[in-house]
């Protein structure tokens, strides 16, 4: 809750910012310190309900409050930390509304801070529609670039379409439950009307537009492609891992157990083996790296629609390491990116000569992507999966997984091989010492997370 009222409290503010202060950078700083005091409120949280060894409720039970919450947070608020720190300086170059951007990405926040701790679907929709409106701007931000304005109207349209079916869902379960709290839903414990029932599958429709799930991620690659990469980088990693939160918390709190879970379970299953083979066969086939980032992002949502299969800790362990390692990995892969002038695998021909960190930096992260050891992306794979083999009846799953990450490792190892066994002459930005020095700390975190998992899982 803290954290939730200081990250809105804090869009507003930035909203104001941009009327009295000129100097970009000095709201780059004021964001970041603005990010700092959510964390620190956000910590508060976390140590109430340590003290007291259980969460809270707020709002006539609308909202509840638990430690999985509170680090989950943490982690969203941590990886925009990192954010900011690498690629904060290149929003003015976007356009001259720099404060503005900042507002959007902190009221993006607030609705991830809503959506890790609804207790009711019209909460859901609310953190829904406050996550998923701002995005639909900053796809469209470049305003004099027309693959921007494409995508932001192609988002706007597509989102608008999956909302609509995210509130007929919530009208059908209220019309077959007679209540929108998930604990009275009583959905998992008894049959089914066909009411509910097709009110369920279209919430599933819904949430899987969301979190890009195959077969409704067409109109990722395109509005991931068309957004200014600095935005795209924050849209793949920290909304997305919110959106699968609020998919998790809904699916087993809500619908779990029961004589139909059977039913709905095999439909997720089929949405994750589409969402595992379509993103990784795609992304083999991409020229622009940018491009193979946003089919890859696709492949990722696959492994982390284990976690909503599973209904066990390990499965809690295995999303939480996974947001963060796929957020730090891919910030920092989108970080270098931004360096770039030529997204094409034969634009990072020869970077390792002409820029050996950012090469270095490059490759850990695509490392930790691909789930080689010594990542966060291992381990990170390791629990969603084990979590998937501990619960049963999914090996056809895990094996189509584990083939789709070897596939992943081809297109991954391209790039390296661009950077590293290919010459060129790359045209880059050369980076600031403050960017190299973030990229350091990126990095040494992924690596960090790929020895010692336990220092994020132990708050669990």
């Amino acid at each position: 809750m803290n954290a939730l009222l200081s990250t809105a409290i804090s869009g507003l503010v930035l909203m104001f910012v941009g009327l009295f202060v000129k100097n970009r950078q000095s709201i780059k700083y004021f964001a970041i310190a603005a990010l700092l005091v959510a964390f620190v409120a956000n910590l508060f949280d976390v140590a109430w309900i340590i003290h007291h060894k259980q969460g809270y409720t707020a709002y006539e039970h609308m909202i509840t409050v638990s430690l999985f919450t509170t680090v989950f947070n943490a982690v969203i608020l941590g990886s925009t930390l990192v954010y900011y720190l690498l690629s904060g300086s290149e929003f003015e170059k976007v356009g001259e509304n720099v404060a503005e951007y900042f507002a959007l990405q902190f009221f993006i926040l607030a609705g991830i801070m809503l959506a890790t701790s609804f207790s009711n679907l019209l909460i859901l929709f609310l953190a829904i529609e406050i996550m998923s409106i701002p995005q639909y701007i900053l796809a469209g931000s470049d305003k004099h670039n027309l693959k921007s304005n494409e995508a932001s109207l192609k988002y706007f349209l597509m989102g608008s379409f999956s909302t609509g079916i995210l509130l007929m869902g919530i009208v059908l379960i209220y019309g077959g439950s007679g209540s929108f709290d998930l604990e009275h839903l009583g959905i998992g414990a008894m049959a089914l009307s066909p009411l509910t029932l097709v009110g369920i599958l279209l919430m599933v429709f819904a949430m899987s537009f969301k979190v890009s799930a195959a077969p409704f991620h067409f109109w990722t690659p395109d509005v991931y492609d068309g957004s200014p990469t600095v935005f795209t980088a924050f849209m793949a990693t920290v909304v997305k891992a919110g959106g699968f939160v609020a998919f998790i918390r809904l699916f087993q709190i809500a619908f779990k157990g029961g004589i139909v879970s059977p039913q709905w379970e095999l439909v997720l299953e089929v949405i994750t083996a589409a969402t595992l083979i379509i993103g990784n066969i795609t992304a083999v086939y991409q020229q622009s790296v940018k491009r193979m980032l946003s089919y890859s992002s696709i492949a990722q949502a696959g492994f982390m629609l284990f976690a909503l299969l599973s209904f066990n800790m390990r499965a809690e362990q295995g999303i939480l390491l996974y947001a963060a390692a796929y957020s730090l990995a891919t910030i920092g892969a989108f970080s270098v990116l931004l360096k770039m002038n030529d997204y094409t695998f034969d634009g990072f021909n020869g970077l390792a000569r002409k820029e050996p960190l950012l090469a270095f930096g490059m490759t850990i992260c695509l490392f930790s992507l691909a789930g080689i050891p010594l990542t966060a992306g291992f381990f990170a794979k390791y629990f969603v999966l084990a979590a998937a083999v501990q619960q049963g009846g999914m090996l056809w799953l895990v094996i189509i997984a584990i083939v789709c990450a070897a596939i992943s490792v081809y297109y991954y190892f391209k790039v390296i091989i661009a950077m590293y066994f290919k010459a060129g002459d790359p045209e880059v930005a050369t980076p600031s010492n403050a960017y190299k020095t973030m990229l350091v700390i990126t990095v040494a975190l992924v690596i960090l997370l790929g020895i010692f998992p336990n220092l994020l899982l132990k708050w669990l």
